[in-house]
């Protein structure tokens, strides 16, 4: 007998089985404002209103023989906020457990489940009603003093910022270098904005989509190397560039919604938010090159990819077993 360990979902985290959309960028960056031109785009959403989601997530386990399961962490509720609100919510488990809720440090929900009981098998299912109000995101301002760029925080947003500063790849990184001297060179006037739509779109252009099985993710210099990566090896390769370009910047797992699409599974998915002075933490969605909007749905942020799988958990007893995942995502607008 032996303890063994399961990351819940760590492989099957992001399975972003999507479609890929083309995003235009602005031929010039500027503040945003309601009437910007940006937003006349044939990608325009209503500025107003609301979008109705409903989440199915279920997870099942299958085990050699009976085992003791230890304590697992959850991390199936979508944050809320004022563009996030939740209608209803259930979360059935089998065999049951003892479900304790906290927040974390970043402020994800976070339930861990205990149990008593000597099972083959575990089912978690969570069901979630939500509604999303971020129907324009592109109307934003940004301060002033960050409208162009190179610009630094301020002294009291930097001692909040400097964990999602840290570059994690290290200065020696000469792939990621190379990488970022040919999207932007020193002597370039740009504006904010305008270089974070350029990162997000040329990762979309040269980073091949790739469903992978593997857990973990890739680093943004493998990435780089392969052409190619899943949508968590896409939102970090765009984390760590924009590190490297002095963005505060951090890791999103969630779902999504695509119009169209049958959602049965590979509706999980993962992409990177930028703190922008006055606009706060913006979504970008390199797999698809898009800023992120009502149809992502944020779950859990953190400064590194491998601290938000949705489950993770122990067990004690005969080696081996299998997991299945099936998402569903519905428009219920």
């Amino acid at each position: 007998m032996q303890a063994l360990s399961l990351q819940a979902n760590r492989r099957m985290l992001f399975a972003c089985r999507i479609n890929i959309l083309r995003f235009h960028r602005p031929s010039s960056a500027r503040r945003l404002a309601p009437d910007s031109d940006v937003l006349t785009s044939p990608h325009r959403m209503a500025y107003f209103g609301m979008k109705r989601y409903k989440i199915g997530h279920e997870t099942t386990y299958s085990f050699s023989g009976l085992v003791q399961l230890y304590p697992h962490t959850l991390r199936l509720r979508p944050r809320e906020g004022h563009e996030l609100r939740i209608e209803s919510s259930r979360l059935d488990i089998s065999p049951p457990a003892t479900l304790r809720w906290h927040r974390d440090v970043e402020g994800n929900s976070v339930s861990i489940a205990s149990f008593i009981d000597k099972v083959k098998r575990l089912r978690i299912y969570s069901e979630v009603l939500i509604q999303k109000y971020d129907l324009a995101p592109l109307d934003f301002l940004v301060a002033d003093y960050a409208v162009d760029y190179p610009f630094h925080y301020l002294d009291e947003d930097r001692a909040v910022l400097a964990p999602y500063l840290n570059d994690a790849c290290g200065a020696d990184n000469v792939g990621l270098s190379d990488w970022i001297n040919k999207l932007w060179r020193h002597e370039e006037r740009i504006q904010t904005i305008s270089l974070l739509l350029r990162l997000n779109h040329r990762i979309f252009q040269t980073i091949a989509y790739r469903k992978r099985e593997e857990e973990g993710v890739q680093s943004a210099e493998r990435t780089l190397y392969l052409g190619s990566g899943s949508c968590r090896d896409s939102a970090n390769l765009f984390m760590a560039s924009a590190r490297r370009l002095g963005f505060a910047a951090r890791f999103v797992s969630g779902y999504i919604y695509v119009n169209g699409m049958s959602m049965q599974a590979g509706s999980t998915h993962a992409w990177a938010e930028v703190f922008i002075p006055g606009a706060g933490w913006k979504g970008f969605d390199p797999t698809r090159g898009t800023i992120v909007g009502a149809e992502h749905i944020a779950v859990a942020v953190a400064r590194l990819p491998e601290s938000i799988p949705p489950i993770a958990g122990d067990f004690f007893g005969v080696p081996g077993s299998s997991m299945e995942v099936n998402v569903r995502v519905t428009d219920i607008t």
